[in-house]
This record gives C-alpha cells, sequence and structure tokens, in this order.
C-alpha cells in the first residue's frame, strides 16, 4: 500500500502537504522484534502511551545545504529509502499475529509551514502538533515530517518518531545521516541493521540468550522479600500524574559526584533515585527497573530499531550503607541490570505466569528509572569545582511544571531523565492509588537537594537531603 492511500491525522488537514518520493529495494517483513512487543501492548492498554513514546526532534538546515523546498523534499526521500525502519509497518497477517512490513518504495508525507525568523517558533510549535497525536502503526510511516518555510528558505525540519520503530540511539543516527544527505546528496556508505533484521536475529539465534535472561530474571525476583503497598485509594484521572524539574545545579552536583568516585552521571542519578525511593520504604532487599540500550554488540551501534529493553536489578540495603559506599554498590547491580536486558518478552511473559505470579502487578511495588539523555555526556573525568553556596543559589533557579498524565504503568514510581540545555530535565511519574500527586515537586526538590549535599559530604543513611528533606514521601 502507498502512502497515498494511508491516512494522514486530521488535524493537518489545512496544511500544506506535499510526498517524498522514496525507493528502498525490495519488500520484507519479520516477525515484531522484542521491543516493538513491549511497545505494541503498552499502546493497545493505555491512550495515552504515546505522549511518552512519540520522540520529537528539530533539525536547523545546516547553512551550507541547498534549503530550498525541492532540495530538502528529496533528501527526506532519500533518508526514507536508505533506511528500511523509516518504511516499516506493523500489519496484522492472517494468522492473527502482528508482523511488521517495510516497503520497498512509496511516499511519505510532508507537512509545510511558514514561520519567521530562524523558524524556530514554528517548529516548536509543529513538535507539539506532530507529537501529541498517536500513531496509526498499520497505516502510517512510523516518522512524520514536516518543514518550516522562511521566506521561501527551509529553515527547521521536525521529525516526530514512533517508538515502536526506533529508540533515542537510532534517531540519532538518523538525524547525522539526514544532516549528510542534505549537505552531500547521498551517503556512500551502507546503512546499519534495520528493524527486520534484528527481529529475525531475536526470533532465531538470539532466543538462547533470551532463555538464560529469563531465568536469571526469576532468580532476582525470587530474592525479592513478598511486600505490597498500602491499601490504594480510588486513582486520580489519568491514573499517573507526572511533574518535571529542569534543573541545572542537579546536572552540576551529579557531574562532581561522578567526577570524584569515578562513576558514570547515569549511576549517581540512579544512586539518588534509590536513596530516595528506597529509604523511604526501610526495605532491606529492594528492586529496580532500568532501561538498556542493548547497543553493546558492533553490528547494532547503528541499527534503525528499537532495541531499548528494561534491565532488572535486585539491591541489597541491609547494612544501611552511606550515600558514596552506595554508589559502587548500585554500579555493580546496574550493569548486571543492563547485562540481562535483552530477551522475548512474551517468553518473559509467559514464563511468570505460568510460575503462578501475576505479570501485570508484580512489579508494582519496585520503581523504575530510565537515562535517555544523549550518549556522549555520561561518563566524567573531571568536573568544574563549584562553591556549595553558589550551587545551592543555582537550584532558586530550577523549573518545575506539569506534564501530560498517563493511563498505565507496571511500577508505582518512575523517574526519566533527559538533556536540557546545561541542565538536567527529571520527570518523576506517580500511580495517584499510592502516592498523591502533591508528592511530585517535594520529591524532585529533594532529588535535587540530596545530589547538591552529596557533591560536598557523604549522606549517611537514610539519606536525607539536609534540613526539610523527606518533604516527597508523602502517601495518601
Amino acid at each position: 500500500m502507498r502512502f497515498a492511500d494511508a491516512i494522514v491525522p486530521t488535524e493537518w488537514a489545512m496544511d500544506e502537504l506535499i510526498h517524498a518520493e522514496f525507493h528502498g529495494g525490495r519488500t520484507e517483513d519479520a516477525p515484531m522484534t522484542w521491543a516493538q512487543q513491549v511497545m505494541w501492548r503498552a499502546a493497545t492498554l493505555s491512550r495515552t502511551q504515546h505522549l511518552f513514546l512519540n520522540l520529537r526532534r528539530v533539525l536547523a538546515v545546516p547553512r551550507r545545504a541547498p534549503a530550498d523546498l525541492s532540495s530538502v523534499v528529496r533528501a527526506i526521500g532519500t533518508l526514507v529509502g536508505r533506511h528500511g525502519g523509516l518504511r516499516t509497518r506493523v500489519c496484522r497477517a492472517a494468522d492473527g499475529t502482528s508482523r511488521q512490513e517495510t516497503a520497498a518504495a512509496g511516499q511519505v508525507p510532508v507537512l509545510v509551514v511558514a514561520g519567521t525568523g530562524d523558524g524556530a517558533a514554528a517548529a516548536a510549535e509543529l513538535t507539539r502538533r506532530l507529537g501529541d497525536v498517536a500513531f496509526d502503526h498499520g497505516r502510517e510511516w512510523p516518522v512524520r515530517f514536516a518543514v518550516v518555510q522562511v521566506d521561501g528558505v527551509v529553515r527547521q525540519l521536525v521529525l516526530v518518531f514512533s517508538h515502536s520503530t526506533v529508540d533515542a540511539y537510532a534517531v540519532e543516527v538518523v538525524l547525522r545521516d539526514l544532516r549528510l544527505i542534505l549537505l552531500r546528496g547521498d551517503l556512500g556508505t551502507p546503512a546499519g541493521l534495520q528493524s527486520v533484521d534484528v527481529a529475525r536475529r531475536q526470533h532465531g539465534p538470539d532466543q538462547r540468550r533470551s532463555g538464560r535472561t529469563v531465568a536469571y530474571w526469576l532468580r532476582q525476583y525470587r530474592r525479592l522479600a513478598d511486600v505490597s503497598l498500602d491499601e490504594p485509594v480510588p486513582p486520580a484521572t489519568p491514573r499517573l500524574h507526572r511533574g518535571t524539574l529542569v534543573s541545572s545545579a542537579a546536572a552540576t552536583a551529579a557531574r562532581m559526584v561522578a567526577a570524584r568516585h569515578r562513576v558514570s552521571v547515569s549511576t549517581v542519578l540512579l544512586a539518588a533515585t534509590t536513596a530516595l525511593s528506597a529509604g523511604a520504604t526501610g526495605r532491606q532487599v529492594c528492586g529496580l527497573f532500568n532501561m538498556s540500550h542493548n547497543r553493546f554488540r558492533p553490528e547494532y551501534v547503528n541499527a534503525i530499531a528499537n532495541l531499548g529493553q528494561i534491565g532488572f536489578c535486585v539491591l541489597d540495603i541491609a547494612d544501611r550503607p552511606g550515600f558514596f559506599e552506595l554508589l559502587p554498590r548500585i554500579y555493580r547491580v546496574a550493569l548486571d541490570g543492563y547485562l540481562h536486558a535483552y530477551y522475548d518478552a512474551v517468553a518473559m511473559r509467559t514464563t511468570f505466569e505460568e510460575l503462578g505470579y501475576d505479570y501485570t502487578t508484580a512489579f508494582l511495588p519496585h520503581y523504575y528509572f530510565n537515562d535517555v539523555r544523549l550518549p556522549g555526556g555520561d561518563l566524567v573525568d573531571d568536573a568544574p569545582l563549584v562553591a556549595e553556596q553558589q550551587l545551592r543559589a543555582a537550584a532558586d533557579d530550577s523549573r518545575f511544571s506539569r506534564t501530560d498524565g498517563l493511563d498505565a504503568a507496571s511500577w508505582h514510581r518512575l523517574l526519566h531523565v533527559v538533556d536540557e540545555p546545561d541542565a538536567l530535565g527529571l520527570t518523576y511519574t506517580v500511580d495517584t492509588r499510592f502516592l498523591a500527586p502533591e508528592t511530585i515537586e517535594p520529591y524532585l526538590r529533594d532529588l535535587e537537594a540530596l545530589l547538591i549535599e552529596a557533591a560536598y559530604r557523604d549522606v549517611p543513611w537514610p539519606w536525607q537531603p539536609g534540613p526539610g528533606g523527606g518533604r516527597g514521601r508523602v502517601v495518601r
């Protein structure tokens, strides 16, 4: 089916719409990848998952690149022809199973919008419009394109990706290739593995590795105490509420701690999240869930696919370590989680359910950490020493805002970390059956305060971040 016969969201009906032609070889199909299986299930269970799963990006047209509309549209067609993952849809096979199908040729729609100045304001509005609409994965391509013209010259490109087919690392590969295509007209190097290639590996030789990972998860899960959350209260609507703190102070403090203790920034952030989340419960053993990009294997470095899967690890804190001692412990268990985050999601669910576990609620009492910052800034050799008074003053400029909520999740608390200009974006999500919405901002402020405290001194168990600590741990 050519895209000319497929849907275009009705929200765009009043815009100028043109099409970029692409040619990419032959039509291919394969089962869904393991990560696609998870995303597909999440999308069917929650009407609001796309607000989190749609990946929004803006690319300014390079100054040396041809910026007329026809050249830019031609570059988009070349990009989609190069990467099969960008022209792949999920469809239902005759036996009722879901498969992915890559088109050999067709058209991809491109919205054309007028802007002013450098086009950045119009691009920001486009990312919201395109990103807030759920994908119809059976009829749309997994990426939406728009361009902003100023006085007949294309200044900005807007891309919104469905997380069903790409992850944040694949998006960066796509953006890199698009910049080069805009500048050169084409690329002389072969593309990396695409989504269908990854699927064939996962449903073939990688099944043995999946089996080992499933066994690891079962061993770890059995280490956890049989805990339950307090009796839930009626949830708010939507059930999960979210808030975001944008903090330059947290970014600086995390880098200072990482440099001092020779660990990654991600390890520092996970340790701080663990300190606030686990310290509030008083548990001696707690379960952590982290997201692994699964690009450790050389053949997956430039893959255009969604390889991200959830890792699972168990942390023993019965001896109540100080924060500095917690750091290497977190590093070791997190690494174990990352190394056991490549598995057949259907096999994992089936195995747990066959043993009598309710897979939909088994992990609810534990928590989830997802660091989706771009690669390159995680390892810190040294960091500038900032005076404590200066860093605490910087925290006064941190900005908190509410974010659209979600319908469902597998944990009662989740923390996501993203890049912001010279800052960190910390988004905290709580299940309102167990945690009141008004605990969100205090928790994030406590997280920032704990990082600042740890930048200058150890913080003993229960890891209270100085005066006023613990404000975020209000259970409804």
